[in-house]
């Protein structure tokens, strides 16, 4: 299963952003769905998670600025950015925790990246 993320861009301080994350490839199931970030020097970071039944998780940071959503016929995972900071300048990347079955009927855990987007907030 492929991601392919997208909707990154320059945006000034208080700014809003949606970036999109398609999957593609073989038929699966979702465990849960996530967007990460990466800031230079830092390290990789969770931004928000929204499981298969639809719950959401979001870190401190973001809590009331950013909202994740997933829309399952489109197979595409959804980021809304508001109320951008400098500090949310980073390369957003998406994840995906899912399942398969082969064609024996086994099943198969996997995890997917996407290729990151980078996002810069900045006057």
């Amino acid at each position: 299963v492929q991601l392919q993320a997208s909707g990154g861009g320059l945006v000034q301080p208080g700014g809003s952003l949606r970036l999109s994350c398609a999957a593609s490839g073989r038929r699966f199931s979702i465990n849960s769905m996530g967007w990460y970030r990466q800031a230079p020097g830092n390290k990789r970071e969770l931004v928000a998670t929204i499981t298969r039944d639809g719950s959401t998780h979001y870190a401190d940071s973001m809590l009331g600025r950013f909202t994740i959503s997933r829309d399952d016929a489109k197979n595409t995972l959804y980021l809304q950015m508001n109320s951008l900071k400098p500090e949310d300048t980073a390369v957003y990347y998406c994840n995906l925790d899912g399942y398969y079955y082969t064609d024996d009927g086994a099943p198969v855990v996997f995890k997917s990246w996407g290729q990151g987007t980078l996002v810069t907030v900045s006057s």
